[in-house]
């Protein structure tokens, strides 16, 4: 499938840990959303990615966002898609910013609307382990609680949906088999609770909005994460095609 040429621009939100680009000496090593944004620009389309804090909270990483679409796209609304984490920054940002009227859409890929039972596992055994040594390295850990079952329920009686955007989501299905022995733990976790899961968060957390779209694999797969291991088990996928059709069902909606 081609990829559409949408009128407005495109925004692109990472998740917990991720990034817009590394690069060094000019070159750039990686993209978080692999080749999305070029499949994307070589369509026409207007494209940005932003670069949140990895490991701030949802609010945090909210304004911040808005921010980006100030510099960026001022003047004119915005489509947004949003990875993992960034699904809930963009809800927030939408409801709770002023920013209704700024965005025309927004996809959330992965994203826990509901918590993932993986958070609840590691707040529960880890946190006070792990956060004193954030705080004496002075790094921000809010983010590792804001994705918990008990404060996404939270999030959710605070955080409406605005009526004149259009909601739209994508959820991961992992079969979590001994062949990845890396999403082995949470995805037992998460399957025990919540049943099918990308190996961190589960379909049913994932499934937002108009509509949910779901897709075989595991939770970076989504974004198009070329992985070494994928490609040796034969588990690699493009996503090129998938993320065509979700903005084939922008352009069919009139945008």
């Amino acid at each position: 499938m081609s990829v559409p040429r949408l009128r407005a621009p495109i925004v692109l939100v990472h998740g917990l840990l991720g990034y817009d680009q590394w690069k060094l000496c000019g070159w750039t090593l990686a993209n978080y959303f692999g080749c999305i944004p070029t499949s994307f620009t070589d369509a026409g389309n207007r494209v940005f990615v932003a670069a949140l804090s990895k490991t701030r909270g949802v609010a945090d990483r909210a304004n911040q966002l808005k921010a980006f679409l100030d510099l960026h796209s001022p003047e004119e609304p915005v489509h947004l898609i949003g990875h993992s984490m960034g699904g809930l920054d963009a809800r927030y940002m939408i409801s709770c910013l002023g920013m209704a009227d700024r965005v025309l859409s927004l996809t959330t890929i992965g994203t826990p609307h509901r918590g993932t039972a993986f958070a609840d596992w590691g707040v529960r055994k880890l946190a006070k382990l792990i956060v004193p040594f954030f705080e004496k390295l002075c790094v921000p850990y809010q983010a590792f609680f804001d994705l918990t079952t008990a404060n996404c329920r939270d999030f959710n009686e605070k955080v409406p949906d605005a009526p004149a955007v259009r909601y739209f989501s994508v959820a991961g299905k992992h079969q979590g088999t001994w062949l990845s022995p890396e999403w082995e733990l949470p995805h037992r976790i998460v399957t025990r609770v919540e049943g099918d899961n990308d190996g961190i968060v589960s379909v049913t957390s994932a499934n937002y909005g108009e509509s949910c779209d779901i897709w075989p694999g595991d939770h970076i797969s989504l974004v198009n994460w070329i992985s070494p291991l994928a490609h040796l088990r034969g588990q690699y996928t493009d996503r090129t095609p998938a993320y065509a059709a979700l903005l084939g069902r922008l352009a069919d909606a009139g945008f």
